[in-house]
């Protein structure tokens, strides 16, 4: 390909979640949610007993995105961006998620933001669930393995749907769902204090979320006619170490681990090959009558999904995740972050492949990225060539996607503003085009600052991915 193919309407944009930006922890009304009870990152991060004011959690303050929006906003609209990802924060709404009434300071803060949106032409791309289960229904309910939490999340969606149903088309339910097994105090809102019973409560938990996503399709339809609500997961890809038969066929039941999710939220049924893993791990799924018309019936209209990077997987290694999907062994063909993380431009158009040939339904790359050390230079730029470099190769592969039959709704870069790394809680990690003055100890005027990609991301979207073939860095 030597020129851009993407939609006339192509969605251009930039993405983040409420607890990694917003701050305002408790302000308004607000409750407390598990990322607020967590100080060095959700994955991997245990819950503390209480929440100790006199110690740091990055979240409680993020960005200050709560007061700072309006002007965060204008960054955005002065880059061109056509969309923006966000998420709303449950206990914003709903302070402990079992309330009987919610919160009306919550539901104006998402009123003033949309409109802020709206009124420089960026749609908003909202995310009802984004590891920000309020606290109360883990320390209470038990999270997501409890069945009450079907009727307190479609609540809250009925709430946010008739609330927002002329400021925002596009819906997701729940973030990179599929993390349930590497990440579920994150995706489940599940303290795994059992080992001998994890993988029953990982499954039920991930029962009642089917029920619970389709329940929140076929209301988000019937109150928002034309809205377009995806289910979410984290696809970055998983190749075999090697060609050893035992390679190919371990990495494909990982691989099939993740698309289970997807299997289910697009297909409207329980694969077979879910009965195998069931019956040799003695799991018995609790399930009401209704439950398998519901899921059957409301399917996800798209597949919105993370990839950041790839990893290789050799048979019986330990499987182990983070926020980038699973960790393998060492690519000798591809380049690292500084975090680790391989680059694998091509692993996009692979993965866009995978999906668009197994359900024939559009695509939403709702988060990509480069998580990067900046440095000020000495005359005050930031002049981050790494992040333009990971984006235009990518962008390349998404175009080579597109032009091989894969209809792809948009595309929004993970953290246009350095936000709070959900992995490891740090400021240091910065995905942003907008540096954000702040360190991993929480000190600094949170001043923003366009970097040189800034300037770069804002020509690709001017000139609908074209620049991209004329790109020097």
């Amino acid at each position: 390909m030597n020129e851009a193919v993407f939609p006339e309407h192509f969605l251009w944009g930039g993405a983040v979640a409420a607890n990694q930006a917003e701050g305002a922890w408790d302000v308004d009304g607000k409750g407390p949610a598990i990322s607020d009870a967590i100080r060095n990152g959700i994955v991997g991060g245990s819950l503390d007993a209480e929440i100790n004011e006199s110690k740091y959690y990055a979240s409680h303050e993020a960005i200050d995105f709560y007061h700072r929006y309006k002007e965060d906003i204008a960054l955005f609209a002065e880059m061109g961006l056509k969309c923006f990802r966000t998420s709303i924060a449950w206990s914003r709404i709903f302070p402990n998620g079992d309330d009987a009434e919610p919160n009306e300071k919550g539901l104006q803060f998402y009123d003033n933001l949309f409109d802020e949106l709206l009124k420089h032409g960026i749609e908003p791309v909202i995310t009802i669930s984004h590891f920000e289960t309020p606290l109360h229904l883990v320390r209470e309910y038990g999270g997501w393995v409890n069945r009450n939490l079907i009727a307190f999340f479609t609540k809250y969606c009925e709430i946010i749907f008739k609330r927002y149903r002329n400021k925002v088309k596009y819906w997701m339910t729940f973030n990179e769902i599929n993390h349930m097994h590497t990440i579920p105090l994150a995706a489940g809102a599940i303290e795994l204090k059992n080992e001998d019973t994890k993988l029953q409560d990982i499954y039920q938990a991930s029962h009642n979320v089917f029920v619970a996503n389709s329940l929140a399709v076929k209301m988000c339809h019937e109150i928002i006619p034309g809205s377009q609500i995806g289910c979410m997961l984290s696809l970055s890809i998983i190749y075999p170490n090697s060609c050893n038969p035992e390679d190919v066929f371990e990495a494909y039941e990982l691989r099939r681990r993740s698309l289970f999710y997807s299997d289910v939220m697009m297909r409207g049924y329980y694969p077979n090959y879910i009965k195998r893993i069931w019956k040799e791990n003695n799991i018995s799924i609790h399930n009401e009558p209704g439950d398998f018309e519901t899921i059957r019936n409301y399917t996800s209209d798209y597949v919105g999904f993370s990839y950041y990077r790839s990893t290789t997987h050799k048979a019986g290694m330990p499987i182990q995740g983070n926020t980038g999907g699973i960790m393998g062994l060492d690519n000798p063909y591809l380049e690292k972050t500084a975090w680790g993380w391989p680059i694998d431009p091509k692993g996009l158009r692979y993965v866009c492949n995978e999906i668009y040939d197994r359900y024939q339904k559009p695509l939403f790359i709702v988060e990509n990225g480069y998580g990067g050390d900046d440095e000020f230079a000495q005359d005050g730029s930031i002049i981050d060539d790494d992040r333009i470099s990971y984006l235009n190769k990518h962008l390349l592969e998404l175009n080579e996607a597109i032009e091989d039959g894969c209809e792809i709704i948009g595309y929004t870069w993970w953290g246009p503003i350095d936000i709070v790394s959900a992995g490891t809680g740090e400021m240091k990690k910065r995905y942003g085009f907008i540096y954000v003055d702040k360190d991993n100890d929480g000190k600094g005027t949170l001043n923003r600052t366009r970097k040189k990609s800034f300037y770069w991301y804002k020509q690709v979207i001017a000139t609908n991915g074209r620049a991209l073939f004329e790109s020097t860095i």
